[in-house]
């Protein structure tokens, strides 16, 4: 294996630093950064000979390097977009840092991403989810239940459930702060359903929980008065949705796409539920018409006479 300068290393943690301080970026998306940075310096490390530098961010290494991604089944187009756009702002900051001249990767281009229309589950589904959890006798499954119904009926991403904390809640009001993406924070409306969930879990079972200290502010937490983890969320869920005999590929993000169907679906406007997912541009929340198309696609073969199957 080839070396990484110790130029390269600093650059690294001053990056760090830079996405942390300068662009308040959460840990998450920080790690994805550097994460997309090591996966390229380690291609160019299976050259024994090579010591990587600042000099190797230039665009013949980086086309290299996806061509190189491409090759490889597990690593899908979204997934060479997301590590060539951290390529890129890595060699931005480089440059605002003085330590390179130009953007030399401002022609290479991601691959053309096929838009996927994201799983979405009935609103059966989702209560035959929530039906699954003993909640008489086991005070977690409680907890899960509470969950499931809060991704759902606010659209949240798992990272906004975990880090919910009992001073973004405004009942009276009825709506919460969501603190998303780059920290930013969004208001979102709450149903009568889901506040009821919540008030039930901090009486029922929260209240007896020994809360470790510095855990006191969020609002989900195990057995040990932790808060949860995104893994645990995932994994509550596919159980869950086993359980409920669910047969479609969900995660924690199915509640958040459902969320988002049944609103348009309902007659609701893009641009509120863009507004409501934190989307920062609308493209992002046009994937959800696609679905709806679908969804009208459905209905008129199932139910206009013209459409309807003879048997």
């Amino acid at each position: 294996m080839g070396q990484i300068s110790q130029v390269w290393q600093d650059a690294i943690s001053d990056f760090r630093v830079f996405l942390k301080i300068d662009k308040s970026l959460s840990n998450n998306t920080i790690y994805a950064y550097e994460h997309d940075i090591k996966m390229f310096s380690d291609f160019l490390c299976q050259d024994e000979t090579k010591t990587v530098g600042i000099e190797d961010l230039n665009e013949k290494e980086v086309r290299r390097f996806l061509a190189y991604l491409a090759t490889l089944d597990y690593i899908s187009e979204a997934t060479q977009a997301r590590v060539l756009s951290g390529l890129k702002t890595f060699c931005k900051f480089l440059i605002y840092n003085g330590q390179i001249n130009e953007n030399s990767l401002e022609l290479v281009e991601a691959p053309k991403l096929s838009r996927k229309i994201p799983e979405v589950l009935t609103l059966e589904e989702i209560d035959n989810m929530e039906a699954t959890f003993d909640i008489d006798n086991k005070p977690d499954q409680k907890r899960n239940r509470c969950m499931i119904e809060l991704m759902y009926s606010c659209g949240l991403r798992v990272s906004e459930l975990v880090n919910l904390k009992k001073e973004n809640l405004f009942f009276k009001q009825s709506y919460i702060v969501v603190k998303g993406k780059g920290n930013k924070e969004r208001i979102v409306p709450i149903g009568t359903k889901a506040q009821d969930n919540v008030n039930e879990y901090l009486r029922d079972v929260r209240s007896h929980i020994q809360v470790q200290a510095g855990e006191e502010p969020y609002i989900f937490l195990n057995r040990s008065g932790k808060h949860l983890t995104r893994i645990f969320v995932y994994q509550m869920i596919k159980k869950a949705a086993a359980a409920a005999g669910v047969k479609k590929t969900i995660s924690p993000h199915t509640l958040r796409h459902s969320f988002a169907t049944h609103l348009l679906q309902g007659g609701a406007d893009l641009r509120s539920i863009q507004v409501m997912l934190g989307h920062e541009s609308i493209t992002t929340t046009e994937i959800y018409t696609h679905i709806d198309v679908q969804y009208l696609k459905e209905t008129i073969m199932t139910y206009h006479p013209r459409y309807k199957i003879k048997y």
